[in-house]
């Protein structure tokens, strides 16, 4: 992995951990807690490649094993988020531009639902039946649900600092281009292209300048 890449993804991890631990651990929400870390790998995984999204994977879940208030065996989440991030890697848009919503919101819902049952099959394994006493049913509902509510705010914008700091050119586009990321989420279900809307505008505005200085002189040559 490159130096920025290092860099960048454990600033992003350590951010999203402080603020799940802090913030929204403590909401006390009925079922899940949105996963803030789980999107954050999501979203350098979606750019980054499987490879180093299995990495950052491992890296961010290994920190969450090992940060207060965990009480689960340490490598746990490490695996699950390895696992997640390796597989969203794998759906990598080829040409780098998420344009529509659908994709997205179908790797978050598989993501959430694919974790909280991985996670809940280690801990079979190793003895944890806390998913058991707690509905894994509800579980899984409220975890698609939650991370499917947040992921319009954090995963367009981490993949747009991926972009910048691989100083891949489509971050260095026109302000309409490198809006397609949010645009794509907030109207792919909508059929509405914001940059499209955009780039029109900006032509019937030239055309309506063009035919107002055509009246212009014809008006002088009379």
């Amino acid at each position: 992995m490159r130096v920025n890449r290092i860099l960048l993804s454990s600033s992003l991890i350590v951010v999203a951990l402080v603020i799940q631990v802090s913030v929204l651990a403590r909401l006390h929400l009925p079922g899940a807690v949105p996963d803030l870390l789980l999107l954050t790998v999501l979203g350098l995984a979606l750019v980054y490649g499987h490879v180093s999204g299995a990495l950052i994977g491992f890296a961010a879940g290994l920190l969450a094993d090992l940060a207060p208030p965990a009480d689960h065996a340490a490598g746990r989440y490490a695996l699950v988020l390895c696992v997640i991030g390796y597989l969203a890697g794998l759906v990598k848009p080829e040409s780098g531009q998420v344009k529509s919503a659908t994709g997205p919101m179908v790797v978050v819902v598989a993501a959430a639902v694919g974790s909280t049952l991985l996670y809940a099959g280690v801990g079979a394994l190793v003895g944890d039946t806390a998913a058991r006493h707690v509905g894994l049913g509800g579980l899984l509902f409220t975890a698609a649900l939650y991370d499917l509510l947040l992921a319009p705010f954090v995963v367009p914008g981490v993949m747009a600092l991926a972009r910048r700091a691989e100083n891949d050119p489509l971050a260095e586009t026109s302000p309409a281009k490198s809006g397609d990321i949010a645009s794509g989420w907030l109207s792919g279900g909508t059929g509405l292209r914001i940059g499209g809307q955009r780039g029109g505008l900006r032509v019937k505005a030239a055309r309506a300048r063009v035919a107002r200085a055509g009246r212009i002189k014809g008006v002088k040559r009379l």
